[in-house]
């Protein structure tokens, strides 16, 4: 079913309903908020008039955020038009707070503490060393705790990136990493920290950092390289999880049948078996250096060949690949592109971009923070 709480929801069944004034009312707040965001000091007619409102609707959320403290008028913006200056309006960084999680595949956990414009007010990076299970239950909940025990302003949310196939709701159906199985993850930590909690996978996570930092559209196909190969969509702005969350989960297609390597789900001629970061330094330790790049070029074409499908069937425009740069960048990007070239139609291949992705290691964290910022503020 459709996340109803934010700018980021995920694809499915939705149940019809009349809009509600609530709703309405969450709708121009969005609207303005994420306006301030873009393009702060912008006065109320400016507001009035990029957003469609009338001066009254403006008029009354304004105050609204101002009394919330989140907004405030501060100094007046220049006008030749005869009469009192326009007070200029700007968000107030420090009136809220976001902690920001990731367990990484890297056997860590961050945590961070970010404020309304994404700046960085308190990091910490704790060793996993090994724990899985309950225990590395206890070990996230603890990280949460102590980035919100830094909070100086009211918190709005917790973002929590995991790794495994974790569904719209929350639930991590299944992480072999971590030893989780139908862990209702997003509702125990609503229940245990009192506060609102969202919950997605690593790759989903960089996705909507991508799209929300990035020089992207809203369509995006993120491809995340590393022990293991995943994807995110997102289509429309809206994160598609599936019906159990296991969208993305591309790493055990067949793309080659002739192959006899084997993959650790038991089959062979996975992708993830040809372009997994440990399988494919394996064989570039092996090759001489004169067949690194058939090796790569090797890799890249098997990620082509599984991605054309999903490029045909959605439209996709833009694909952000992530992961060791040095195996990325070169034959193996360009196999991909060449690969996709031969397998799409003109009109579609022509209009494709395949790229490296933007963003850094922090991309997890500043993926939750974007959406928990757009759950609550409708900040996208």
């Amino acid at each position: 079913m459709n996340d109803q709480r934010g700018g980021f929801p995920v694809t499915g069944s939705v149940a019809r309903r009349s809009l509600r004034p609530q709703d309405a009312r969450r709708h121009h707040r969005a609207l303005v908020l994420s306006l301030l965001q873009r393009s702060p000091g912008s006065s109320r007619a400016q507001l009035a008039r990029s957003t469609g409102l009338s001066q009254v609707a403006i008029s009354g959320v304004v105050a609204e955020l101002i009394t919330e403290g989140i907004v405030a008028e501060q100094g007046v913006r220049p006008s030749k038009r005869p009469g009192a200056p326009a007070r200029a309006l700007h968000l107030i960084s420090a009136a809220r707070t976001v902690a920001a999680v990731a367990i990484s595949s890297a056997d860590e956990i961050e945590g961070t503490l970010f404020d309304l414009t994404g700046t960085q007010l308190f990091h910490t990076t704790v060793s996993r060393a090994g724990a899985v299970g309950p225990d590395a239950l206890a070990l996230l909940e603890g990280v949460i705790e102590t980035v919100l025990q830094q909070a100086e302003a009211p918190v709005l949310g917790i973002g929590v990136s995991a790794t495994g196939i974790i569904d719209a709701e929350g639930v991590v159906r299944s992480s072999s990493h971590l030893a989780w199985s139908d862990l209702p993850l997003r509702a125990h930590l609503e229940q245990r920290m009192r506060l609102p909690v969202a919950v997605v996978g690593g790759v989903t996570a960089i996705g909507i950092a991508e799209v929300s930092e990035g020089d992207t559209s809203h369509d995006l196909l993120m491809v995340r390289i590393g022990n293991g190969v995943g994807a995110a969509t997102i289509v429309n702005g809206s994160v598609v999880h599936g019906l159990h969350g296991a969208a993305g989960e591309f790493g055990h297609v067949v793309v080659d049948p002739s192959s006899d390597r084997l993959c650790q789900c038991g089959r062979r001629g996975c992708l993830e078996a040809t372009l997994a970061t440990p399988q494919l330094r394996d064989r570039l330790a092996r090759a001489s250096a004169s067949e690194h790049d058939t090796v790569l070029a090797e890799a890249g074409r098997m990620l082509g060949i599984a991605l054309a499908p999903a490029v045909a069937v959605l439209g996709l425009t833009d694909i952000a690949v992530t992961g060791p740069r040095d195996l990325i960048e070169g034959p193996l990007l360009a196999a991909c592109r060449d690969q996709l070239s031969e397998s799409l139609l003109d009109v579609v291949a022509a209009r494709l971009r395949v790229r490296i992705a933007e963003g850094d290691e922090s991309a997890r964290l500043r993926g939750v923070f974007a959406i928990v910022l757009s759950n609550e503020l409708g900040i996208a």
